[in-house]
């Protein structure tokens, strides 16, 4: 009877054992959770640079939108800029718009802008708006009063000359 009672008696203890992790197989599984969270955080910035910039294509496009509607009514001229300006604030204003869109991050290379050929006034025949995108280094969104649209690598000039 003494013998089978230390016999179960060290099978308790080695069954005891197995039941738990050692110290190097946890290191090992925080280790693989680590790298896999750190793969998926880079993939989740990139997804949100691209989301941030079909929004500010998404925006152009309403500016370029509001611009020719404002043009019809103003015989088809467009608030004139030669030097630039920023579309969000001053264009909205000139056009009486209210809720103008503005870029999702709100930092000065992402900014909206708008160059005109005119002087001052509604004296404007041509424009272009356009803004840096983040997914791209030195990459700029142009939108164009020719009807032009598309990617960049220098920003509009003076006298609204079309980039693209």
């Amino acid at each position: 009877m003494k013998k089978t009672f230390i016999q179960n008696k060290s099978s308790v203890l080695k069954n005891k054992y197995k039941l738990g992790f050692t110290l190097i197989e946890m290191l090992v599984v925080i280790s693989i959770i680590g790298i896999l969270t750190t793969l998926a955080l880079a993939s989740f910035t990139g997804t949100q640079k691209q989301a941030r910039d079909t929004r500010r294509k998404s925006d152009l496009k309403q500016y370029q939108t509001s611009l020719e509607e404002y043009a019809t009514k103003s015989s088809s001229l467009y608030p004139a800029y030669p030097t630039g300006t920023s579309a969000d604030t001053t264009l909205c204003g000139d056009m009486s718009l209210t809720n103008c869109p503005a870029d999702p991050k709100n930092e000065t290379p992402y900014l909206y802008r708008y160059i005109t050929d005119g002087t001052a006034g509604n004296t404007a025949t041509e424009y272009s708006l356009w803004t840096t995108l983040e997914g791209k280094i030195s990459t700029y969104w142009v939108t164009c009063s020719t009807g032009k649209v598309g990617e960049t690598a220098t920003a509009p000039a003076g006298g609204a000359v079309c980039p693209l």
